[in-house]
């Protein structure tokens, strides 16, 4: 799956753009390299997230098409 898609279906970013224009920016790295919207996901990789002066880092524990909100969460955990 593609980081920009994961980003937004396990809502760690609200909307498909926003998390393209952060890759863009270069803001999210993937297993410690920086990474575009396209690179795809894997179960297992590191994604790490710079919101401003915060920064998120999750492992990716599954991955799925559609999840539901509340599901969401099972995606990933966070470090």
């Amino acid at each position: 799956m593609r980081l920009d898609k994961f980003l937004k279906v396990s809502r760690l970013i609200k909307r498909r753009t926003v998390a393209n224009e952060a890759c863009d920016a270069g803001r999210v790295l993937v297993n410690g390299n920086v990474a575009k919207a396209s690179v795809k996901v894997k179960v297992g990789d590191i994604i790490e997230i710079q919101f401003g002066t915060k920064t998120v880092k999750v492992e990716v524990l599954t991955i799925q098409e559609t999840t539901k909100k509340e599901e969401a969460k099972e995606l990933f955990k966070y470090l």
